[in-house]
């Protein structure tokens, strides 16, 4: 059974910082994009950011030049750092990973169960 779970979020003033974690684990052939979405209140969900099994990023304009992707294959896990944040980023932040199951040669959309990012002015 494939499981993601994010951590990392929590309350920070403006213009500060944090760093999302999102460790996916579970029967896994190989895992391909990972990326991050964001759900605002009263807003629809959105992608934020993206990363390919190589490494290539893209990153949605509103947090292009603040936010950086990466990835550690070798334990599985994506993150988001965040810097300069704003009131608008506050959100729940999602991870989604795009996968193989070790036992279903299709690949798949897992998302995991969000973790909330509250910026104060």
């Amino acid at each position: 059974q494939v499981q993601l779970v994010e951590s990392g979020g929590g309350l920070v003033q403006a213009g500060g910082s944090l760093r999302l974690s999102c460790l996916v684990s579970g029967s896994i052939l190989r895992i391909n994009a990972m990326e991050w979405y964001r759900h605002a209140p009263e807003k629809q969900r959105e992608f934020g950011a993206g990363i390919t099994s190589g490494g290539s990023t893209n990153y949605a304009d509103s947090v292009k030049g603040r936010f950086t992707i990466s990835r550690d294959n070798a334990k599985n896990t994506a993150y988001l750092q965040m810097n300069s944040l704003k009131p608008e980023d506050t959100a729940v932040y999602y991870c989604k990973a795009k996968l193989l199951p070790h036992n279903i040669n299709v690949e798949a959309a897992y998302w995991g169960q969000g973790t909330q990012v509250t910026v104060s002015s």
